[in-house]
């Protein structure tokens, strides 16, 4: 089964920290000298014993070395293969770890039949969403039959495996097909926010956790990456304590350096301290204090990261002695943390997290307490309840009781990647709407710690995620740090699609916009109408596409809107042209006798360029014609480098060479008389015969944008149908029977 969330995400920081006593203290270590290493030089059995002790301790930087070793002796053992795989997973490093599941999928599915299943886990918290759909069905169609087998029958389901578990991760992957559909849907029409690293000042390459806003001028957070108040020679140093930073004045986004948060005496150099959070009037504090116990679980001794919840009162001589909350928030033998306590309606409530079983619908549940203002007592905890908790881990709960809607983190919910921030209105037993908070506050990596920011827009918050960007240690997804969600203007661009001759709407067709990234996304348009979401700071081009029409070219800009503006709507109306054989473009000039563009061409030639661009699946002949002064021999060569010239100016400008075809035509076919009635020479005539002319040659419908509402299937399933059906001489690409010898 998948290992349990939170204790990996702890053991793992755990396993960061071991790697940064060895690169602080400048010792000789397994990272720092491994041609001095004897563990590197023991044959490979006791390395492998050596390489499995490490994993069980959770030191997996460390397995990872000489699992390594192991598979270079051994390249085709799937032990090995599978043991780095799970290593890099339990330390976040998706891109290896997908390999590895892959290739252990690859050499014995019957021995590892979740290698295709963690195979996928990690190609989607990469973002490869279609990799991970693959890689999901293949371990749905591996086991379709398992769960009504016994463990060691035939086939495939002679695994460890029970039935029971194997029925649940086949429900958990068909989730994760949904979460992966949902994210490439999302990631096309993100929220209106940005995401911004909180900087160095706050954030490390090891990890930053718990963000707590003080008022609108400080926040407080958790670090294990940090040294102040910790001297690093002492064991305890890598414990995770509190910190505070203040905002630099006159910087949006920017914090001071941070200082031991000594208020209340909370640090403990002994534990892990953390998740601090103040009653709704700032009476009591709330935080974490957590360990590593000692387990003894079938003859091996593991470690089990305890946490327990204390609160501190706050007296005229400052915070009190922090205390173990009572009424059963502690109780013995489970793990409770994450503290959030909030007005709900006109109850104070305390919401945390816990793995207690009793009630429990499995992993770390959100569970809450109602405090009795009169006595500050604390009622029995009740479960939140199958709306907001599943079988997996929902994490890190936040409630704001201005819009009454619960904040946590989950990972048995439909996801961007890892773990996701959901919402839910109401509370605290009863829930509502629970719903994805969308990208870019979800990425393929994790999210937790969700909290609002009371300075700035209302929706301005703070996370915990992952994701790339963040400052690393060994991988760039390895470490959490502290990130801040700004809340951006909405803006849109909405609009409809007309027949120029008709003035109509036109329906069953695509709109396409484009920003300057070369980044499309697509609407398909019943009725003619579109809506698109924009993002500050970009240009965008939106262009229509149906058979038998050309595009116009549409610019709408955001470049110079401020974070601080109001939310905004563009109307464009985007203009559909029967497409037309031939057209002509003015302007285009050469030097005399020369196939030199001149530079006032330039205009008149990036109006093809933007048509073509508008329009990828036209393909056009370019026809240049001269005057009939001189030769004929050298007129036609003349235009011909003419024509060549437009054709390699509209090449250098990203039209595709196949799309184009110079032809030139001399002096024929004018337009013109070069002479008078009377015999005189006529310039204007000549000029008008000195002209460049494009015709439609090919509109190959493989090359369009194309959508039928009228048929079965997605835009993407059409466009294939499509190219099945088409003749092989419409595709170009398609390879052609040769010709029959006897015809």
């Amino acid at each position: 089964m998948r290992k349990h969330w939170l204790l990996l995400l702890l053991v793992t920081i755990s396993g960061l920290v071991r790697y940064d006593v060895s690169a602080q203290s400048g010792k000789k270590s397994y990272y720092k000298n491994k041609a001095n290493d004897p563990i590197s030089r023991l044959p490979d059995g006791k390395k492998l014993s050596y390489a499995d002790e490490l994993y069980f301790r959770g030191s997996y930087f460390e397995a990872i070395d000489y699992y390594q070793q192991l598979k270079k002796n051994d390249e085709r053992n799937v032990y090995y293969t599978y043991m780095l795989a799970d290593c890099y997973r339990a330390t976040r490093d998706y891109v290896p770890a997908s390999h590895y599941y892959a290739e252990a999928y690859d050499l014995s599915r019957r021995v590892y039949p979740f290698s295709s299943f963690y195979a996928a886990m990690m190609f989607k918290q990469q973002g490869e969403y279609q990799t991970a759909i693959l890689f999901f069905n293949k371990f749905l169609e591996d086991n379709k039959k398992i769960a009504a087998q016994k463990p060691g029958g035939d086939d495939i389901s002679n695994t460890p495996y029970t039935p029971k578990e194997m029925k649940a991760m086949k429900k958990q992957a068909k989730v994760e097909i949904e979460g992966c559909e949902m994210a490439m849907l999302s990631i096309k029409n993100p929220e209106p926010f940005t995401v911004v690293n909180c900087g160095p000042n706050v954030n490390t390459y090891l990890t930053e956790l718990s963000p707590y806003p003080l008022g609108d001028s400080a926040l407080l957070f958790s670090t294990v990456g940090r040294e102040a108040g910790f001297e690093y020679n002492t064991k305890e140093k890598h414990n995770e304590h509190f910190l505070y930073s203040h905002k630099q004045a006159g910087y949006v986004d920017s914090f001071q350096w941070p200082l031991p948060f000594n208020d209340g005496g909370f640090n403990d150099p002994n534990y892990h301290i953390g998740n601090g959070f103040m009653s709704p009037m700032g009476e009591r504090f709330y935080y974490s204090k957590c360990g590593l116990e000692v387990r003894h679980n079938g003859g091996r001794d593991t470690e089990k990261n305890v946490c327990r919840i204390y609160v501190s009162k706050w007296t005229k001589k400052g915070w009190g002695t922090p205390e173990l909350v009572p009424g059963g928030v502690n109780e013995e033998g489970s793990s409770n943390t994450m503290p959030c306590v909030a007005k709900v309606g006109k109850k104070d409530v305390l919401f945390f997290v816990s793995d207690r079983a009793l009630q429990s619908r499995g992993g770390m549940d959100i569970w809450y307490s109602i405090i009795d203002p009169r006595n500050e007592s604390y009622r029995r905890p009740q479960n939140c309840g199958k709306t907001i908790n599943t079988p997996y881990d929902e994490i890190t709960p936040y409630y704001d009781s201005r819009t009454k809607k619960l904040y946590f983190a989950t990972t048995g919910r439909k996801s961007f990647g890892g773990s996701d921030i959901y919402e839910a209105e109401g509370g605290p037993s009863r829930f509502t709407n629970v719903r994805n908070m969308g990208f870019p506050i979800n990425s393929p990596a994790d999210e937790l710690y969700y909290i609002k920011d009371p300075a700035g827009k209302k929706i301005d918050a703070y996370v915990v995620s992952n994701r790339i960007g963040s400052y690393s240690l060994k991988n760039p997804t390895c470490c959490n740090d502290i990130w801040r969600i700004q809340q951006e203007p909405k803006l849109a661009v909405m609009g409809k699609v007309v027949d120029r001759r008709t003035q109509g709407s036109v329906g069953q067709c695509v709109v396409k916009i484009i920003d300057q990234k070369g980044d499309m996304r697509t609407y398909n348009s019943e009725d003619g109408n579109f809506y698109f979401s924009m993002e500050r700071l970009r240009s965008y081009v939106i262009t229509g596409d149906k058979m038998g029409y050309t595009s116009s070219h549409n610019a709408v800009s955001t470049m110079d809107v401020k974070r601080s503006d109001p939310d905004d709507t563009v109307y464009v109306t985007v203009v559909l042209d029967t497409t037309r054989n031939d057209f002509k473009v003015s302007n285009i000039f050469y030097d005399y006798n020369l196939a030199t563009l001149k530079p006032e061409s330039i205009a008149a030639l990036d109006s093809v360029v933007n048509f073509m661009k508008d329009n990828p699946s036209i393909s056009i002949e370019v026809f240049s014609f001269t005057d009939n002064m001189g030769t004929a021999e050298f007129n036609k060569a003349l235009s011909q480098r003419r024509a060549q010239a437009v054709a390699d100016y509209l090449e250098k400008n990203q039209i595709d060479r196949n799309r184009l075809k110079a032809i030139g035509l001399g002096s024929s076919n004018p337009v013109a008389n070069e002479k008078d009635e009377n015999g005189r020479d006529n310039p204007m005539g000549r000029a008008r015969n000195r002209r460049t002319e494009f015709r439609i040659v090919a509109d190959l419908p493989t090359k369009r944008v194309i959508y039928n509402s009228a048929q079965k299937g997605t835009m993407n399933q059409q466009m294939e149908n499509l190219k099945a059906d088409l003749p092989d001489e419409e595709d170009p690409g398609k390879p052609q029977p040769k010709e029959d010898d006897d015809k």
